[in-house]
């Protein structure tokens, strides 16, 4: 209805908005399950979701379809917010510790298509990188991937 990707359609059930998708998914495929069980983390983990879509996704339409100056900005802001969260990692494995979850999954796309944007991460991102190498590595990552995409990857 906002002309926006992703859709989600099961039989009569059509969805929209990245985190609705998210945790339908998650209730209706449960193991593994990619939302934590404890009620407090639950809740920080949608507020990092929440994070993510205000200060990162909301960006890339602008990588897409942006003027120069508009795009620069973009990428800066980007860089800049995913800086912040890098030493994150040189502490534990993923986002929420050492299990992988809905928040891996939902940072894992913007990752992958960072140098296809320009995002030119800075050194002390390096933990960062060595994740998203993780995440890229995962076989349901690679099974997610178009043709095209994996053999872009090789």
């Amino acid at each position: 209805p906002y002309n926006r990707v992703p859709v989600l359609v099961e039989r009569d059930l059509v969805l929209y908005e990245s985190n609705i998708i998210n945790e339908y998914i998650d209730d209706r495929f449960p193991h593994p399950q990619l939302m934590p069980a404890d009620p407090v983390l639950r809740a920080r983990a949608r507020l990092f979701l929440y994070r993510f879509e205000n200060e990162l996704f909301c960006h890339v339409d602008t990588l897409e379809k942006g003027n120069a100056k508009t795009v620069d900005k973009a990428r800066q802001i980007i860089r800049d917010n995913l800086t912040v969260i890098a030493p994150v990692f040189t502490k534990q494995k993923y986002m929420l510790g050492e299990e992988f979850s809905m928040l891996d999954v939902a940072i894992a796309p913007l990752l992958w298509r960072l140098e296809h944007y320009g995002v030119d991460l800075p050194k002390q991102a390096a933990p960062l990188s060595k994740y998203a190498e993780r995440l890229f590595s995962r076989p349901a990552f690679i099974d997610a991937m178009t043709p095209s995409e994996k053999v872009m990857r090789k």
